[in-house]
C-alpha cells in the first residue's frame, strides 16, 4: 500500500494493490509520512475499504475526531450485524453508526438520555435489527464504561434498517415505515375487534408485506401492473377484509397523499383475509 493522504499521526488514506482507496489506522502510522511512501504494514491496526466514495469521504472526516475506542466498537457491531442479519449493508452504516455512538456516549456522560417512542414497535417489526441494537449497547457500555439506556437499542436498530434499504441514505425511512405498519395493524385490529398471534406465520407474512408496502408509499412507488378484474373477485370473496383494506387506503391517502393501486388493494385484502380467517 502507498500513502495517498495523511490525516493525522494515526490515520491516513492509502492506495492498495488494486488501486482502491483504503482508510488505514494505527498508532503513529502517519507520523512524518508523505504521499507516495510505502505504508508500514506492521503499524496498520485497522483498514476500512469503503467502495462508496461519498461514504469514505464522510467516514474519513469523522474518524479524525472520534476516539479509536468508538471506531473499534462500531466496527465490532457492524461485523456482528453482517452475520446476524445475513444481508448486505450499505457503506454509509460506518458513518452513521460511528457518529451515533460517539454522540450517544457523550450524551450519557452528560446525563442526557433520549426517549424512543417507537421502541417496542421497532422491536416487534424488526426483531433481528433490534437484537443488533441490544448487542451494540452492551458492547459500548462495556468499552466506554457508560450506561446508554435501553432506548438506544431501538435507535441503533434503525441505523441498520436504513443501511439495508436501497441507497442506505433515507434516514427517516425506518421510522416512517414503522409508523405506517403500526397504523395499518391498528386499523385491522380495530375493524375486527381482535388481537393477533404475533408468532403465527400469517402474522409474519402480513407484517412483512406491510413493511414493503410502507416503503413503496414513502418512496412514491407502485406495483407495475393494475389488476382490477382480480380485485373484483377478491372483493366479492372477502368483503370484510376488503372493507378494512379500504380504510387503510383512506388513511394512506389522507396522511401521505398517496393513492394505492388495485394490486396493492388486492394483496392487502388477501393478507388480511388470511390473518382473520378464523374470526
Amino acid at each position: 500500500m502507498i500513502f495517498k493522504r495523511v490525516l493525522n499521526n494515526n490515520t491516513a488514506i492509502a492506495t492498495n494493490h488494486d488501486g482502491l482507496a483504503v482508510l488505514v489506522m494505527g498508532s503513529g502510522l502517519g507520523f512524518g509520512r508523505k504521499p507516495g511512501e510505502e505504508v508500514p504494514l506492521a503499524k496498520v491496526e485497522k483498514t476500512f475499504l469503503l467502495k462508496d466514495k461519498d461514504a469514505l469521504s464522510k467516514f474519513t472526516d469523522l474518524v479524525i475526531d472520534v476516539p479509536m475506542s468508538i471506531i473499534d466498537a462500531a466496527e465490532r457491531i457492524i461485523n456482528f450485524a453482517k452475520i446476524k442479519l445475513g444481508r448486505k449493508l450499505n457503506d454509509i452504516i460506518y458513518v452513521n453508526l460511528t457518529d451515533h455512538l460517539d454522540m450517544a456516549v457523550k450524551r450519557a456522560r452528560q446525563g442526557v438520555f433520549l426517549t424512543n417512542a417507537l421502541k417496542w414497535d421497532i422491536a416487534r417489526f424488526y426483531p433481528d435489527e433490534f437484537a443488533v441494537g441490544q448487542k451494540a449497547v452492551e458492547v459500548v457500555n462495556q468499552a466506554e464504561h457508560v450506561n446508554l439506556g435501553e432506548d438506544e437499542d431501538a435507535f441503533v436498530a434503525i441505523h441498520f434498517v436504513n443501511a439495508e434499504s436501497e441507497g442506505g441514505v433515507e434516514q427517516d425511512l425506518a421510522y416512517e415505515t414503522t409508523k405506517i405498519v403500526k397504523a395499518c395493524e391498528g386499523i385491522v385490529k380495530d375493524y375486527f375487534h381482535t388481537e393477533f398471534d404475533e408468532q403465527s406465520l400469517n402474522y409474519y407474512r402480513f407484517i412483512t408485506h406491510l413493511k414493503f408496502f410502507a416503503q413503496r408509499v414513502l418512496q412514491g412507488k407502485h406495483y407495475d401492473e393494475e389488476d382490477g378484474d382480480m380485485l373484483a373477485t377478491i372483493k366479492a370473496r372477502y368483503p370484510r377484509p376488503y372493507a378494512c383494506t379500504k380504510q387503510i387506503e383512506a388513511y394512506i391517502a389522507k396522511t401521505y397523499h398517496f393513492q394505492i393501486t388495485s394490486s396493492e388493494l388486492l394483496f392487502l385484502t388477501v393478507h388480511i383475509s388470511r390473518l382473520v380467517k378464523n374470526l
